[in-house]
């Protein structure tokens, strides 16, 4: 008889029983239902709050060390029984504890990591522990290659758990453990195959070039002062001409004003390093000097009035120490920089607003802005303030007299 004849006949002959049992069906279908609601949700408050906010890597790392370690468990279920002789419930109880160790210690070692920035005497124990796992489960192999496997498992799960680790500790101290000393970057910067810092190659290759114009004038420097011979000096007046000459062609060191500060720089530095021996470097622990430093306060836009950097001069002077000459390339550049931040903003700062800005002398500051005020741009923005406005600029130079202006400004159209 087909089943659903069967199940009509007993539903015909037991109708009682067919409602208890559809009841109950009824009922454990709920309860099935409920249960896998309860599993589904707890699986997914544990993957929000467990595995969610970590790094794929983490998982990866966590799933691989647990298949290492139940493979590791399984040869100790083996050596439990064929060894020790444990069976029953004797052997399913205590043929893991060594694992269990190593976990134990394995969540101490993460939790000292936490605190401390160091797995401590717990990270010791988890690698014992697990050679000792190891070593155990491989005694009791049949053949050779099992051995190696069995103890090649438990090593990568400890391998794998101290990578982990290392990306901890990196992420909480944001530091590695160590740097090392010899590495392929080092080699290739020593033996001078890679650049240090992010320079590109014509920066390193000017760079170069202007060191040996430097080099050898230096050189040919010294020859002059201990009176070296004719033949000598022509050598090194040749080959300083010939470093000249590569620099110009090659680095735009006659239109380049950065190179030019650069190659000062390095001259000034290699002309003066007798003068090490005589610095007197300020202490960096010594207390700082009371009372409040006096500043001048700054002139207001378009004003060039001599007077007023007569009045400030002493203050500005009295504040600045003797610098050498490596510093006073620095200042110049820092004036530079200042000068053209003022000309981009269409207003031309006087020799006090340099100074005070900057921390150069009044008298370098004049200097300067005697040279930069003639650049055409700023020319431009002094006719325009006479023309425009009336205001005379007070300078060490005249302004230069041209028929018409030099160039427009604010968009307006040169004079006819």
């Amino acid at each position: 008889m087909p089943p659903i004849d069967q199940i009509t006949a007993f539903t015909s002959d037991h109708p009682v029983g067919t409602v208890i049992i559809c009841v109950v069906a009824l009922v454990l279908l709920g309860l099935a239902y409920l249960a896998l609601r309860a599993v589904y949700r707890a699986g997914n408050r544990f993957f929000h709050r467990f595995v969610a906010p970590r790094p794929a890597e983490d998982i990866l790392t966590i799933v691989a060390a647990s298949i290492a370690t139940g493979v590791s468990a399984q040869g100790m279920w083996r050596f439990s029984g064929d060894v020790l002789g444990f069976d029953g419930p004797l052997r399913l109880l205590l043929f893991a504890f060594i694992e269990v160790a190593v976990i134990t210690s394995a969540v101490r070692a993460r939790r000292n990591m936490r605190e401390n920035y160091s797995a401590g005497i717990d990270g010791i124990a988890v690698w014992t522990l697990t050679g000792l796992s190891a070593v155990l489960s491989s005694m009791d192999a049949r053949s050779l290659a099992e051995a190696v496997f069995r103890l090649a498992a438990p090593l990568v799960a400890a391998w794998l758990w101290e990578r982990g680790m290392a990306i901890e500790r990196h992420r909480i101290t944001g530091r590695a453990r160590i740097n090392w000393r010899i590495t392929p970057e080092r080699m290739l910067v020593r033996v001078g195959l890679a650049e240090a810092s992010d320079r590109t190659a014509s920066e390193v290759d000017a760079h170069r070039r202007l060191t040996r114009v430097a080099l050898a004038a230096k050189r040919a420097r010294a020859l002059r002062e201990a009176g070296a011979s004719d033949r000598r000096m022509r050598a090194a007046l040749t080959k300083l001409d010939r470093a000249m000459d590569q620099a110009v062609e090659h680095t735009g060191l006659a239109v380049d004003a950065s190179r030019q500060e650069a190659l000062l720089s390095q001259i000034g530095a290699l002309y003066n390093t007798s003068a090490l021996i005589d610095l007197s470097p300020p202490v960096p622990w010594a207390p700082e000097p009371e009372g409040p430093r006096v500043s001048p306060a700054l002139p207001a836009a378009g004003s060039y009035d001599e007077d007023e950097d007569e009045e400030e001069a002493e203050v500005v002077e009295t504040a600045l120490p003797v610098v050498d000459t490596a510093q006073r390339a620095a200042l110049m550049r820092a004036a530079r920089e200042y000068w053209d931040k003022q000309i981009e903003r269409k207003f031309v700062p006087r020799a006090s607003d340099i100074a005070h800005e900057t921390g150069i002398t009044l008298a370098t500051a004049r200097e300067y802005r005697a040279l930069w005020k003639l650049e055409p741009r700023a020319h431009a923005l002094i006719e325009a303030a006479y023309n425009e406005h009336g205001i005379v600029d007070t300078g060490t130079f005249p302004a230069i007299e041209t028929p018409e202006r030099v160039l427009t400004v604010n968009g307006s159209s040169p004079a006819p």
